[in-house]
């Protein structure tokens, strides 16, 4: 494995290419790539996400879900893990905005190896997103 962290790719489905491009590009702050009319790319942090128009989808919460510390965690999900800093502006952001948390911006596994930052949100069509943020970024995958 190379020791520089790689881009990740990503490709969901939205029920709307303009509700996308508002979400990801004006609200999370992503700039946005290449696109077509069935598709845009963004830049969530540094990771090449792709939204594709699927025509049929309908918006709304589509994910299953697990307990973890105390929350009800939606699956599947993917996000970022940020800086404690970029975290907090991002939660508040959120906040301004009026956008309905599926799990609230707290800390879980309080005072454990794995204490962390979250928050768990939805985008227009459903597709769950967490962002987290760790005091210690080298525990990210301590047991």
């Amino acid at each position: 494995m190379a020791d520089a962290l790689q881009p990740f790719h990503l490709a969901f489905p939205v029920h709307d290419i303009a509700a996308a491009r508002a979400f990801y590009g004006d609200l999370l702050g992503c700039p946005e790539g290449r696109s077509a009319e069935t598709w845009v790319d963004f830049n969530l942090f540094g990771h090449q996400i792709v939204a594709h128009l699927h025509p049929g989808l309908e918006p709304g919460n589509r994910a299953h879900h697990n307990p973890v510390d105390g929350d009800d965690v939606p699956v599947p999900h993917f996000g970022v893990v940020l800086s404690t800093e970029d975290w907090e502006v991002l939660a508040a952001r959120l906040k301004a905005a009026g956008i309905g948390f599926v799990v609230e911006p707290h800390v879980r596994f309080k005072g454990e190896v794995g204490e962390q930052a979250t928050m768990f949100f939805l985008d227009p069509s459903g597709n769950a997103l967490e962002f987290k943020a760790f005091r210690d970024l080298g525990k990210l995958f301590a047991k």
